[in-house]
């Protein structure tokens, strides 16, 4: 039943190959029931899947102190991204955001609910830190990568989605891989890994820090940077509806573990870390992924889900 989209001509084999091999972002309430990204199959999918979510029983909810929050207040509260063409994009017709984050955090709603309730606050690398602590969100999906200092001040239950680092460049550009950014200016998103990865494996490059990921995309499509070093399943969103860049080169650096960032001093991280082996467990999360990522870059099988609890901070 899915309609399966055509790849995009910056979406080179590598780049498809690769993702498939790693272990593996206004808002109003979203009403259950409500289209996602577009019309037809695998809009009808998306919304078949959440409507299938498991539930999670009272006694359960009401143990948790964090759950009972969520329900008392009626909506999943979720710091996340509007412009992530793969992770979560925002629909300004429907008020919905549709991608892999964005039905995983619909996904904990209807669990905790019983019925799809998210309100969506957009957040930056810089923000994400300070609106848990504050508690302006109850939980953050965003690409979310899971580092000792971030450990340090916020939960962070999964990893639900592992990748590495990856380099796009202008569709002309002469630059096809890693020893080719010696001597280039490569934009990166302030405050990301991409820094340190950068400082590691292309230390002769010079390093533009800008705010977000479409700075930096723009970066590189005005001319402005050589490259845009990030981790690759982002660069996946620019070359998914960018006929102008492609990503080169093969993915490098450590995997990047995304988790779902949670309030550091409450009892979120058991509970969370529940429900989502549960929705490892029964093949949702391969489902989704297939749906949102995999049907969209032509590949036809999920990666393996990375190990709960594997990753330090976790």
């Amino acid at each position: 039943m899915r309609t399966r989209t055509t790849t995009r001509r910056g979406l080179t084999a590598v780049a498809a190959l690769s993702l498939a091999a790693v272990a593996l972002v206004a808002c109003s309430p979203e009403e259950e029931g409500t289209d996602g990204d577009g019309s037809g199959d695998e809009s009808s999918a998306y919304q078949e899947l959440l409507d299938g979510g498991i539930v999670a029983d009272d006694a359960t909810v009401e143990a948790n102190e964090w759950a009972s929050g969520v329900r008392e207040a009626g909506v999943l509260t979720v710091g996340g991204t509007e412009t992530s063409e793969l992770f979560s994009l925002l629909d300004p017709t429907t008020g919905v955001a549709t991608g892999f984050d964005a039905a995983l955090s619909q996904l904990l709603s209807r669990y905790i609910l019983g019925e799809v309730n998210t309100d969506l606050q957009q957040v930056t690398v810089d923000t994400r830190e300070d609106l848990l602590e504050t508690g302006a969100v109850d939980t953050i999906f965003a690409t979310y990568s899971i580092t000792p200092e971030r450990a340090a001040r916020v939960a962070f239950a999964g990893p639900y989605y592992s990748s590495q680092s990856g380099i796009l460049v202008p569709i002309d550009s002469d630059i096809t891989g890693l020893d080719d950014l010696d001597g280039a200016t490569v934009a990166t998103q302030a405050a990301s890994t991409g820094v340190t990865v950068l400082e590691e494996f292309a230390p002769g490059a010079t390093v533009l820090e800008l705010p977000d990921h479409a700075q930096a995309l723009a970066a590189v499509q005005q001319g402005n940077a050589d490259a845009y070093v990030i981790d690759q399943s982002l660069l996946l969103n620019a070359v998914v509806t960018n006929d102008d860049v492609q990503i080169v080169g093969e993915p490098f650096g450590p995997g990047d573990n995304y988790g779902i960032g949670l309030p550091k001093d409450s009892d979120a991280q058991d509970f969370v870390n529940e429900w989502l082996q549960q929705v490892i467990d029964d093949g949702t999360w391969a489902e989704l992924w297939q749906i949102t990522i995999g049907d969209r870059a032509d590949i036809d099988t999920a990666p393996e889900p990375p190990v709960i609890g594997s990753v330090e901070g976790s």
